[in-house]
């Protein structure tokens, strides 16, 4: 069995993080999805998150396989959602944004594992409300989303660079515990 874990990124792991979010790039764009076309996420972004310690590493073996966000605080994207509501509106809630693998480490179900033990991080510091979102056409991380317990529960408007207004449309899912 590998040796997997999850651990604060550092400004000396952002040359593999951008390589692993440039392969996700080139995945979504061949899935035919226009999510992360437009220059985002880019270094600054990452860098940011690093500072914020907000990013997050999946190590396995030693390597860099995966790059995750976990945002524990109001995210302004979420605060309108139209087609449906969030359950809950009122407790404090934490959001997995830039989540990629490195396409090495495909098929192995990683992504499960990073998406828990990112949900354990937060649960431990009292969170018990996780969001997340994703493109219409981005069919894997709507698979993982529901596959780890979130529920659909309507559409949001990111802010991010874009082609046109419904490019920035994303389904909004939910998880209690």
């Amino acid at each position: 069995m590998s040796s997997i874990y999850i651990k604060r990124a550092q400004i000396k792991d952002l040359t593999e993080i951008m390589n692993i979010i440039s392969q996700a790039q080139a995945m979504l764009k061949a899935d035919g999805s226009p999510q992360w076309q437009s220059g985002y996420p880019d270094t600054a972004t990452l860098k940011n998150d690093i500072m914020a310690q907000q990013c997050w590493i999946l190590v396995v073996d030693g390597n860099i396989a995966g790059t995750a966000t976990l945002i524990v605080a109001d995210d302004p994207n979420y605060r309108v959602i139209t087609e449906g509501n969030w359950e809950n509106n009122t407790d404090p809630y934490a959001t997995i944004h830039r989540i990629a693998l490195n396409a090495d480490y495909t098929g192995q179900h990683l992504s499960k594992i990073f998406v828990s033990n990112l949900i354990s991080q937060a649960y431990q510091i009292g969170v018990h409300n996780f969001r997340i979102d994703t493109h219409k056409l981005n069919k894997r991380m709507q698979a993982l989303a529901t596959s780890t317990g979130y529920v659909h529960r309507g559409k949001i408007y990111v802010d991010e660079p874009a082609d046109n207004h419904e490019d920035n449309a994303r389904l909004a899912y939910e998880l209690n515990i």
